[in-house]
């Protein structure tokens, strides 16, 4: 039996299968069934089932480069290590809402964990217009418990200090640096947009105000280390069925601001919210789902600060934690966070290098530019009217109008 790689070698359908044989993670005399299912940029995945027992594990393995770009662009193979433990520091706090880790190899740089075949890909139910009843709840309770008990108002200074040491992510850091707060606001190679919308995208590129607030956010995502964020918190990053909810692949993870993961989220929903008025043909009906939503981020936001604010007053760390108005300005600073961070996602996902199949897949040419048309200028304003923004309420109220412009 193999216990222990000596070396980092790509897996292949054939040796995955193998090596989980090795380990007994699958009985050895089982028939199996093996296929890659990865469609992400930056690793393998392959899902593999026991035909005689139905057990089916995921296999993630860490690639040392970025697979959209190529070998061009190296990566850091200690990313597999940052997203297991990762997985294993929330499944301390909210064990039901991640997938459970079956083994990580630090020396071939992949994570054995839970299959949820069972579950649905959020981004592709949003996209055909499916509704999920817990998805908000969970989502914020997620939100509170893993960004609350991995700060300093829930842990004691030196196990915030420690915590720290171990998510050092500096190669994925830098590509959400470029990526998100510098490239799209610049004429850079890595844009992404068509042709037809470049007088807005220029637009963009020429407003100093825009680039001295996404300047502000992006300082703050290098130097804020709140807590340990998931750091790609997208719709393509949970899965769902109407009653479970699992967030995967924090291979991002860092001590970073709460208001990224947060704001993420939300950004995410408005691009799919902006994206229905291209897919949804009946009014009334495309009037129901956005409005369903909106009131997804509402709930979000508000299970979020609900939960935060009760773990704040059961477990709160340091002598200032009871001085009344405190948490009230933590939450206050997390919103304005939030919603900058936000506009700064949907503006990335709009010209920068990688987008949302929601705004992508729209076929018609002309109403998929209206759309992309619409997420700039809703991203231009949650990021230069962040420090406005008071309530939940105002945000719903800012998307709702920016995007009826």
């Amino acid at each position: 039996m193999i216990t222990k790689q000596t070396a980092y070698e790509p897996f292949t359908t054939d040796s995955v299968v193998d090596y989980l044989k090795q380990r007994e993670l699958i009985n050895p005399e089982s028939p199996v069934v093996c296929e890659e299912i990865g469609d992400g940029n930056l690793n393998y995945v392959f899902r593999v089932t026991a035909t005689d027992s139905n057990r089916s594990l995921i296999v993630k393995q860490a690639l040392p480069y970025a697979k959209v770009v190529g070998e061009s662009w190296p990566l850091t193979l200690d990313r597999a290590r940052i997203e297991s433990e990762s997985l294993l520091q929330a499944a301390k706090v909210v064990p039901e809402l991640v997938p459970a880790v079956y083994e990580n190899n630090p020396v071939l740089a992949s994570t054995v964990m839970e299959d949820l075949s069972s579950h649905t890909v959020l981004r592709k139910g949003l996209i055909e217009g499916k509704r999920y009843p817990e998805l908000a709840k969970h989502i914020g309770t997620y939100l509170a418990y893993t960004l609350f008990y991995s700060s300093d108002f829930g842990l004691e200074p030196a196990a915030k200090k420690e915590l720290a040491t171990r998510f050092v992510n500096p190669d994925l850091c830098n590509i959400t640096e470029d990526l998100v707060f510098t490239d799209p606001f610049f004429d850079h190679e890595t844009n992404d947009f068509p042709e037809a919308l470049r007088p807005d995208v220029e637009e963009i590129w020429a407003d100093d105000n825009l680039k001295l607030e996404a300047a502000k956010l992006k300082q703050l995502f290098l130097t804020k280390g709140e807590a340990l964020i998931h750091g790609d918190l997208h719709t393509g990053s949970v899965f769902v069925t109407e009653g479970s909810t699992k967030v995967i692949d924090p291979e991002f993870a860092f001590l970073g601001p709460i208001g990224f993961d947060v704001g993420a989220f939300i950004a995410n929903l408005i691009l799919n919210y902006l994206s229905q008025e291209a897919r949804l043909t009946d009014t009334s009906e495309r009037n129901e789902f956005q409005d369903y939503l909106l009131a997804v981020i509402k709930e979000t936001w508000e299970v979020f600060t609900e939960t935060f604010s009760g773990l704040w007053k059961q477990d709160g760390k340091g002598a200032f934690i009871t001085v009344p108005g405190y948490l009230d300005y933590v939450l206050s600073q997390i919103l304005q966070e939030t919603v900058g961070f936000a506009g700064c996602k949907i503006i990335r996902r709009t010209i920068g290098l990688s987008h949302v199949e929601d705004i992508d897949g729209i076929e018609n040419s002309e109403a998929r530019i209206n759309v992309q048309r619409a997420a700039l200028q809703v991203g231009r304003k949650l990021i230069l009217k962040r420090e406005s923004q008071e309530k939940i309420e105002d945000v719903i109220a800012l998307v709702r109008g920016a995007g009826n412009e």
